[in-house]
């Protein structure tokens, strides 16, 4: 049992304590998509932490022979008698069982709701619209608005063209495209999902909201690559954040930040660079909790023999 409880030991810290760290993350100066990568591994890594240390709960050996090479300290090993470990491991079983099921249920539904609700605004853009080029439905209204669906939508008025120059035009459609070839959309469906199947986890709870800032501001930063930081700040000034639920609008999300961020002159990161420090960090937001795990099981071995 020992195995399994330090899993879930380092699961609630990561849970915990992580949301606390990637909060304090400036995102004036940091690259968006590793912080992505960080909450969406995280999730992850917490995820496998918890249904592993449940397996080794329902397994006859309960993965302690993992530890047995310390000193053959067998008594660490053995925290409870085995029918209450057996019984234990059967309620965090059917435990994590509930939840799944939960989730899976939650992301079926959300993506029905969201297919229903995309399908009804699309049929009303459609009717209104006075046409539709390289995939943007064009309405007709002088309010500057631009915002993108999943599916590949993207929706812009003519006001942007009456109050924007050009390129600042073509930083608000290379933004909201920016949320299509990133799949935007399905990250903050999923992170939707998963906090209200799990509310109760600091890190789920908070993963929807913080990535919502940092889709729109990896949109920016692609808009920033291809028509410059003048061009995306007025858009972003003057363009309006109204847009249906379900849509991801320009001006919506954490707007002081990244104006601040465009105002310090940050610069897209370089492509390889990126690759590099997002698979470091997604491999140590997943493995952490495994890691976490063997460090706190070697410890308790030096310590206890």
């Amino acid at each position: 049992m020992t195995v399994a409880s330090a899993l879930l030991a380092c699961a609630v810290l990561v849970g915990w304590l992580v949301p606390v760290r990637l909060r304090r993350v400036d995102l004036r100066r940091r690259d968006p998509w590793v912080l992505i990568v960080a909450w969406v591994l995280s999730i992850t890594g917490f995820a496998v932490a918890t249904v592993t240390a449940v397996v080794l709960l329902l397994v006859p050996s309960h993965g302690n022979d993992f530890v047995s090479f310390l000193h053959h300290c067998r008594d660490i090993a053995h925290g409870a008698p085995p029918q209450v470990e057996a019984f234990g491991g059967a309620i965090a079983g059917g435990l994590v069982l509930a939840l799944a099921i939960r989730l899976g249920v939650i992301l079926v539904r959300g993506a029905r709701h969201r297919a229903r609700r995309r399908t009804e605004h699309l049929s009303v853009l459609r009717l209104a619209a006075r046409g539709e080029q390289g995939g943007t439905l064009w309405l007709e209204h002088d309010q500057p608005l631009a915002f993108s669906m999943s599916g590949g939508v993207v929706v812009a008025t003519e006001g942007l063209y009456r109050h924007l120059p050009a390129e600042s035009v073509a930083a608000v459609l290379s933004h909201e495209r920016a949320h299509v070839r990133g799949r935007h959309h399905l990250i903050v469906a999923i992170a939707d999902a998963v906090r209200k199947a799990l509310p109760f986890v600091p890190l789920f709870r908070e993963a929807p909201m913080a990535l919502r800032d940092l889709v729109e501001v990896a949109a920016d930063d692609a808009a920033v690559r291809a028509h410059g930081i003048a061009a995306v700040r007025s858009a972003l000034l003057c363009v309006s954040g109204q847009a249906p639920g379900i849509a991801l609008a320009m001006a919506r999300e954490a707007v002081d930040v990244r104006l601040a961020r465009l105002d310090s002159g940050a610069q897209p990161v370089p492509p390889v660079r990126r690759a590099l420090t997002c698979v470091l960090t997604g491999l140590t937001a997943a493995a952490g909790p495994l890691v976490g795990a063997a460090v706190l099981l070697l410890t308790a071995g030096l310590l206890t023999c």
